[in-house]
């Protein structure tokens, strides 16, 4: 069980991350409304949108971030927490994600997945609209699912209820 300040230290890692995730989201609405707010859907359109939604909400909100990123950001919190350091403080959140001090499959996963993201949004940049604003809603869906999902799994560690989640996950 952490004392105060560790859970201090916790919630700064995740606020962190949070931060990030939030701040992703509401950058990419008003490019994923656009569209639908102009009504230049067709048919077409809406079909592809919901299937595109769809897949993100179970690929990248609850496969990705549900069942794998939000534990493992808790998880090295956690580990913020209990071995604090002033350069870990100040990157909590990369530290969090995975981006230092952890293990290799873990530098690679986030190096990899983030070089690979940086990538995906070049080229998402060079579509036009609508198809533009399709891709964004299914995105911002799903980063909004993750953002939810990192909320339920802190909730539940700072609750002390952290078999339902498989907590610790390895970092």
């Amino acid at each position: 069980m952490l004392g105060f300040k560790q859970r201090l230290i916790a919630v700064w890692g995740v606020a962190g991350v949070a931060a990030i995730l939030a701040r992703a989201v509401i950058a990419l609405t008003p490019n994923a409304l656009q569209p639908i707010l102009a009504g230049t859907f067709s048919g077409v359109h809406w079909v592809v949108l919901v299937g595109w939604v769809v897949f993100m909400v179970y690929s990248e909100g609850y496969r990705g971030f549900h069942l794998g990123f939000s534990p493992r950001v808790v998880h090295r919190a956690y580990e913020l927490a209990r071995r604090p350091s002033f350069v870990r403080l100040v990157l909590a959140a990369p530290f969090c994600m995975g981006f230092f001090g952890a293990n290799r499959r873990t530098l690679l996963t986030s190096w990899g997945v983030t070089i690979g993201l940086i990538g995906l949004v070049l080229l998402v940049r060079q579509l036009d609209q609508p198809w533009r604003g399709i891709v964004d809603s299914g995105v911002v869906v799903g980063l909004a699912i993750g953002l939810l999902s990192l909320f339920v799994h802190f909730a539940a560690s700072l609750r002390g209820n952290n078999t339902r989640y498989g907590y610790p996950p390895k970092a």
